[in-house]
């Protein structure tokens, strides 16, 4: 269909793609530490992963971030889809992935350090907010299943809400 068919509206709600990666080993994650000189999430944990480039689909943007952010290749599966409500347009599209480490060092980048850290220590951790509740639905689904829909928004007392569909 062209894009004179695609009902494009300026004025409706739109999202920047992005990709989040948690790679896996048994009862660890490998998360990446933000560098101390990062704009957003210095020093905090988070997944690996960024934006969607122009001609990339989502899953090719997520192979990409992850080689270039820790080195490694592995086989990805999507588990969740998340919109990201700023409060104004645009929005994110969050594409949530897992993977189980196969093998390799994974290797630091410019966007920060790296290490596996076990599950159980993932709250303690100084992380960007989502992390948490995203690790925990991920930890609960089982093989096979469907992706999760999620919405994460602050409420009027900027405390972080995120709602998974379907709970």
């Amino acid at each position: 269909m062209p894009v004179s068919e695609q009902g494009v509206d300026l004025s409706r709600y739109m999202l920047i793609p992005r990709v989040l990666i948690f790679i896996t080993c048994g009862n660890s994650v490998l998360l990446l530490k933000g560098a101390p000189t990062k704009r957003l999430w210095a020093n905090k944990y988070n997944g690996v992963g960024g934006h969607v480039e122009p001609g990339e689909d989502i899953l090719s943007a997520a192979r990409r971030e992850l080689i270039e952010e820790t080195g490694l290749k592995t086989d990805l599966r999507l588990c969740g889809t998340v919109v990201v409500d700023t409060g104004e347009n645009p929005g994110i599209g969050l594409y949530v992935f897992t993977g189980e480490y196969q093998e390799g060092l994974p290797r630091p980048s410019a966007e920060g350090g790296l290490e596996w850290v076990p599950l159980l220590d993932v709250p303690g951790l100084p992380a960007v907010e989502d992390l948490t509740f995203f690790l925990d639905h991920i930890q609960k689904m089982q093989p096979g299943d469907t992706p999760f829909s999620a919405r994460s928004y602050y409420d009027h007392e900027q405390k972080l809400i995120v709602k998974f569909a379907n709970e």
